[in-house]
């Protein structure tokens, strides 16, 4: 009996473990939830990133997404996309992002991005690269975001091998 006891707690354990490697990464700053930041692997000389992130106000007040950094760039970017009769337009949003009460923000390919411009060392996939996001009223905090491999469209789809 006891010896199945253990058994069972150990499996348990491992279980426990299993599922906390395999969820997306997660952080809360106050009322905001920010929901797996990730970004593409760099080709050797690449000079540019771009980095990928949801993020979930909660709250009942509106905050911004103002700015930000990354370990690997000199130069941290928030980047919007809007569509002009048909043509995709990005630029900085200099002023940042606002996030209202109750609002998703989402930063993905192919839309309004994270720019790391400046790349001190390739992206490389299956590694983490160390970054900070700053809200005009929540504050900094500090995140890892994910890199996948070069063609990745998100964490759900990346097959590449390294990962």
């Amino acid at each position: 009996m006891r010896d199945a006891l253990k058994r069972t707690s150990i499996g348990a354990a491992m279980l426990v473990l299993m599922i906390s490697v395999a969820l997306p990464a997660e952080y809360t700053l106050g009322p905001l939830e920010i929901r797996t930041p990730w970004t593409r692997e760099t080709p050797k000389g690449a000079t540019i990133g771009g980095g990928y992130v949801e993020i979930k106000n909660n709250g009942t007040a509106a905050d911004r997404l103002i700015g930000g950094s990354v370990s690997v760039a000199k130069l941290f970017q928030i980047h919007q996309t809007t569509i002009d009769n048909g043509v995709a337009k990005m630029r900085e949003a200099t002023s940042g992002v606002e996030i209202g009460p109750g609002q998703t923000l989402k930063f993905e390919p192919g839309s309004s991005h994270l720019m790391f411009l400046h790349l001190t060392a390739p992206l490389r996939a299956g590694e983490k690269v160390h970054g900070t996001l700053q809200f005009e009223h929540a504050g900094t905090i500090d995140i890892d975001y994910e890199v996948l491999g070069m063609g990745a469209k998100g964490p759900e789809t990346d097959h590449s091998p390294a990962n």
